[in-house]
């Protein structure tokens, strides 16, 4: 069943895939608006990985772009986002193939690496952290 269209409060939509509309802005606010509208179990799992971020990464930035939060070092570049599809959560290291262990999902670009974090939600916390400490060591990409 399509989610696309529907609403999840008086100023979001969810997306093909139940992903949240969010208008593009900067910092943490959109983001949060961003997680608030993910749907069922994705909305923990959001609050969860913008807790690790926010703890592995000190004076990290953010926006929301393409219906997406992005997380930054600080420098306007960005090193991860994540993004709700029909039955996971799509986090992408924009650096990932320099991350080791490399996440296990390939990309066509250059460079990224997917992690994906299907129903219930369960992933590997101490990874995800480890992932995430590397990456905001890395250069990240302007967005």
């Amino acid at each position: 069943m399509s989610m696309s269209g529907s609403k999840t409060s008086a100023t979001s939509v969810l997306l093909s895939g139940g992903n949240p509309q969010i208008a593009k802005a900067d910092g943490d606010q959109p983001v949060q608006a961003y997680i608030a509208a993910m749907p069922d179990w994705k909305q923990a799992v959001g609050r969860k990985l913008d807790t690790i971020i926010e703890r592995e990464v000190p004076g990290v930035t953010k926006k929301v772009r393409w219906n997406s939060p992005f997380y930054g070092a600080g420098n306007d570049t960005f090193f991860v986002s994540f993004h709700c599809m029909t039955r996971y959560i799509k986090v992408t290291f924009f650096n990932g193939t320099d991350l080791m262990p490399m996440p296990k999902e390939t990309s066509k670009s250059a460079g990224i690496r997917y992690f994906h974090i299907p129903e219930p939600g369960a992933f590997d916390e101490e990874q995800f952290a480890d992932w995430i400490r590397q990456a905001g060591e890395l250069p990240g990409i302007k967005i």
